[in-house]
């Protein structure tokens, strides 16, 4: 019986066991060549064998069996070998790098797709959003398992695509989603190579999300399958509010239907045959025109959508649920705080706009 076979016995553990969870550490058990750092014919006693370790002839004269002095270093250095086999230091992972949770595959990234033809993915990124086991019925081999893999790629400068793919294998699995998302790219526009161009109101299934576009250095708020779509696209300032369901091969289709339903504002200023003018409260209300529409037609109609706002988010208005008071906000001790506290209401206000504006 191979050494192979007779390992897998002493390690492996049976279906109804997996089932069960067991033997989840069996792949982790690495076997140790116990051949290495061994040559035939030389063992505790050294001998030449002509024919096995040294050749039939040297010369013109023929090799007879001699015996060679022993090796006291034999044993030391064959122990040495063996202990240095099982003594391997686990790559460390950048915390970013290390996915969403634990070492689950989902938020990891596993590289660029394989190059198509002359086609190569150089500047791309790959990762994983949903890896998991389905099971398929089949006719003659019963339960069938196998790994459902989500993946997207882009190159961060607003192209990317997403993929699903099963396979037998994880890897397999891995590889086919990452190739395929690879074929299938969208082109996304963005505004000033970090945010969306305007707030968005997208939904799949039960699934409904609010995107809003912010300001530089807001970062990131929303779900984290979203956040490793923005950092496949290049995004990098946006919040995203999901209602419904969190189901997330509907989070990843409904944000990408959003992002595709994009409108410049021109296209905007086309359709509603309106000036878009944005007012921008960082420069003291200064307003500035974005577009104008290519032809201007009187409309009468008064039931038409002046708000920007309202206008991209489908007629549609965001809930936002005011904060409840304190507990302790009726309470004598609370109100006459806010008395001695009201004579320096506008302080820190007022101390900001002096640093801001360079004042002594």
């Amino acid at each position: 019986v191979p050494a192979d076979d007779i390992w897998r016995g002493v390690t492996a553990v049976s279906n109804a066991g997996k089932k069960r969870g067991r033997g989840k550490g069996t792949g982790k058990k690495i076997a140790k060549d116990l051949n290495k750092g061994q040559t035939i014919g030389i063992g505790k006693k050294t001998c030449i064998w002509p024919g096995l370790n040294s050749p039939i002839i040297r010369g013109n004269e023929l090799m007879h069996q001699q015996k060679q002095p022993e090796n006291v270093d034999r044993e030391k250095n064959i122990l040495k070998i063996r202990d240095s086999m099982g003594n391997f230091k686990q790559m460390k992972l950048n915390p970013i790098d290390r996915g969403w949770s634990g070492t689950k595959m989902p938020g990891r990234s596993i590289g660029p797709p394989d190059t198509i033809g002359d086609e190569e993915f150089t500047s791309f990124d790959t990762f994983v959003l949903e890896n998991k086991i389905v099971f398929i019925m089949k006719g003659n081999m019963g339960r069938k398992r196998r790994y459902s893999v989500l993946s997207v790629t882009g190159n961060k400068n607003g192209l990317a695509g997403f993929a699903l793919a099963k396979g037998p294998e994880v890897r397999t699995a891995l590889r086919k989603s990452k190739n395929r998302a690879g074929q299938k790219l969208i082109s996304i526009n963005l505004y000033e190579n970090r945010t969306i161009n305007h707030d968005f109101y997208t939904g799949f299934g039960k699934t409904k999300i609010f995107v809003s576009k912010k300001p530089d250095g807001y970062g990131l708020v929303c779900h984290r399958a979203i956040q490793t779509i923005c950092k496949a696209i290049g995004i990098k300032d946006i919040h995203a509010k999901i209602e419904g369901s969190t189901n997330l091969q509907h989070i990843v289709k409904a944000f990408f239907i959003g992002l595709m339903r994009q409108k410049s504002y021109q296209d905007i200023a086309n359709e509603s045959a309106l000036h878009i003018v944005e007012r921008q409260m960082a420069r003291n209300g200064y307003t500035e025109i974005k577009a104008s529409p290519y032809l201007y037609t009187k409309n009468t109609n008064n039931d038409r959508i002046i708000d920007f706002m309202q206008f991209t988010l489908g007629n549609k208005i965001v809930l936002r649920k005011k904060t409840a008071p304190p507990f302790y906000a009726q309470s004598i001790g609370y109100n006459k705080h806010e008395i001695k506290k009201e004579r320096f209401r506008n302080q820190s206000n007022v101390r900001l706009h002096k640093l801001v504006n360079n004042y002594t």
